[in-house]
């Protein structure tokens, strides 16, 4: 018969690997953490915009020389005529224009504007968008147009209808009197309900939850409008903000989401430690690929304005912002598996980290193609116009404007890739698996019957409540619970 010592020994030894992980890794995510949420303080603090004056781009200016002011207005009327109508643009009484050479061959669309704000609140303006019948080749000098409707608007201008609401850009006329002309659409309404429906179907879903996570986006908005961009506006190193940008972000936006725990501070750690080695790998890929960033028209039109932004600082920025997003959602979903998993019977730590990692490579195949199809679909007009260039494929894919989108999903790839083992191995080594819930746990008080058996001296006794086999072994029988 074995001593009975020798099982309890081996189960207290198994348990002493989560007994004493468990405290410390409890405390290493802790103190990372906090030493983290000091740095990004101190970095806000350091890299705090002023509240200097920015002069305006020129593409942003109007006539004046100051910003561009829109008013609203509504398409009450249209006609097809002749073009050049010098009505077009002034502020009229009523909707009564000079309209001439009406006909429905007529070159230009003529669009009877109801002005709905500013000075001229009340009052009309007139419209002129010119079609590709004005570029038919009938006029003397005229250019033939080949491609698209004759009664389409030319390429840039926009499709009026009867009934779309406007934004009207003010300039000065040559007498002084405001001119107006087509500046975008009013979306604003339009923007309202599709926003509303996005809160809902979040918060209809997830619940309380979902709208913890709205207010956590709304906080990052709030991040990049009032300190990203007026910091690198300042003159601040784009990678710099963009670090301590990306991780105050994730602070607030993890925690109120998904509340205050273990769980969510190792999906927080993860994030974090992903974020640094996106970071590195995209310095690694702009310095090696050799991009610019130059490509873009945006970029272009930045660097005449402000000559001291380092552009290849904010494409590495813009590297950085680009994968937090995709990064959370990995690492809280590793986190979450780990935990569950752990909660739902795994016995030990590596079997945990083993299961959610299972997990986790069915999560990387999806999200890789979610990646990269992202980037397609942001680059498809560029690569429409690539197809058509008549260049051989290698030497398309490799400009620039291509090779940045390329760089972003192999960057992106692999800080996904990577941040699956690290975050899981956090996950597991916080949570706590079964074996650890039995092994720790206080020990029964021994069965009454047994412990009267015992104080008789009895030899063997058969257990009441859990059951025994009976080993043979030779002269001798060994009782062993199973």
């Amino acid at each position: 018969m074995s001593h009975p010592g020798h099982g309890h020994g081996h189960s207290h030894n198994l348990s002493e690997v989560p007994a004493v992980l468990s405290p410390i890794a409890r405390w290493i995510v802790i103190v990372s953490l906090a030493v983290i949420g000091v740095g990004v303080v101190a970095g806000a603090v350091v890299l705090w915009p002023s509240d200097g004056e920015h002069a305006i781009p020129m593409q942003f200016r109007s006539a004046d020389g100051g910003s561009i002011r829109a008013v609203d207005g509504q398409v009450v009327a249209q006609v097809r005529a002749d073009c050049l109508n010098p009505l077009a643009g002034t502020a009229q009484d009523d909707a009564e224009f000079q309209i001439e050479g009406i006909t429905d061959l007529g070159p230009c669309i003529q669009s009877t504007v109801r002005i709905d704000s500013g000075d001229d609140e009340g009052r009309y303006t007139l419209l002129e968008v010119p079609t590709n019948r004005a570029q038919s080749g009938t006029e003397p000098g005229a250019v033939t147009q080949s491609r698209g409707s004759p009664d389409q608007p030319q390429a840039g201008q926009p499709t009026l209808s009867t009934g779309d609401k406007l934004r009207l850009s003010v300039i000065p006329g040559p007498d002084g009197t405001p001119r107006y002309t087509f500046f975008d659409f009013n979306r604003t309404v339009p923007t309202l309900i599709w926003a509303l429906l996005f809160v809902a179907a979040i918060v209809l879903v997830a619940a309380w939850r979902g709208f913890r996570s709205i207010i956590g986006l709304a906080f990052a908005f709030l991040v990049l409008g009032v300190f990203t961009l007026p910091a690198i506006l300042d003159g601040e190193s784009p990678v710099a903000v963009a670090v301590v940008s990306s991780a105050a972000i994730l602070f607030v936006v993890l925690y109120l989401a998904h509340g205050v725990s273990l769980r969510t501070s190792s999906a927080l750690l993860g994030t974090l430690m992903s974020l640094m080695l996106a970071g590195i790998l995209s310095w690694l890929a702009i310095d090696t690929m050799h991009l610019t960033g130059l490509s873009g028209d945006q970029t272009t039109n930045l660097q005449v304005y402000q000559g001291s932004i380092s552009i290849s600082g904010l494409l590495l920025a813009g590297f950085i912002i680009g994968t937090l997003g995709v990064l959370n959602d990995v690492t809280i979903t590793q986190a979450s598996a780990a935990f569950e998993l752990a909660a739902a019977g795994e016995s030990t730590r590596l079997g945990t980290f083993r299961a959610a990692m299972r997990v986790g490579r069915d999560h990387i195949a999806s999200t890789v193609y979610t990646l990269v199809f992202a980037y397609a679909g942001s680059a498809l007009p560029l690569l429409l116009l690539f197809s058509v260039a008549q260049q051989p494929f290698g030497s398309l894919i490799t400009t620039d404007a291509v090779a940045v989108e390329l760089a972003r999903s192999f960057v992106g790839g692999i800080a996904i890739a990577l941040s699956v083992p690290l975050t899981t191995v956090i996950a597991a080594a916080l949570a706590r698996p079964a074996g650890r819930t039995q092994a720790e746990a206080p020990a029964a008080e021994p069965d009454p019957r047994r412990r009267r058996a015992r104080d008789q001296g009895a030899k063997q006794i058969e257990p009441v409540e859990r059951p025994s086999s009976v080993i043979s072994t030779g002269r001798h029988a060994k009782v062993e619970d199973d």
